[in-house]
């Protein structure tokens, strides 16, 4: 949960779960210029949704040979109750110097 949490508190991470959920699939040059980001940018947040679960990736080949990774919004469902809040508690240390 901390970590759904922690990649979705970025409005540019944000905007990218909505421009693959609403566009689809899309590789990473084209979601760039979309979005009005840089690519290194972009690739920092997709490994960021991408560890979360939120995004999934595939490496693909163009037809004149080069590599595309293409992106795509996961399918998931995320609900934030005290509850989920609780069960998340259980698996924080209790390291309290920070």
């Amino acid at each position: 949960m901390l970590a759904t949490l922690a990649a979705l508190d970025n409005p540019h991470r944000l905007r990218i779960v909505a421009a693959l959920r609403t566009g689809g699939r899309n590789y990473v040059s084209q979601l760039a210029r979309e979005l009005g980001i840089s690519r290194p940018l972009l690739h920092l947040h997709l490994q960021k949704l991408e560890g979360a679960g939120l995004v999934t990736s595939q490496l693909e080949l163009s037809s004149d040979g080069k590599a595309l990774n293409y992106f795509e919004a996961a399918n998931f469902q995320f609900a934030l109750t005290p509850d989920t809040i609780a069960e998340a508690v259980k698996s924080l240390t209790n390291n309290t110097e920070s």
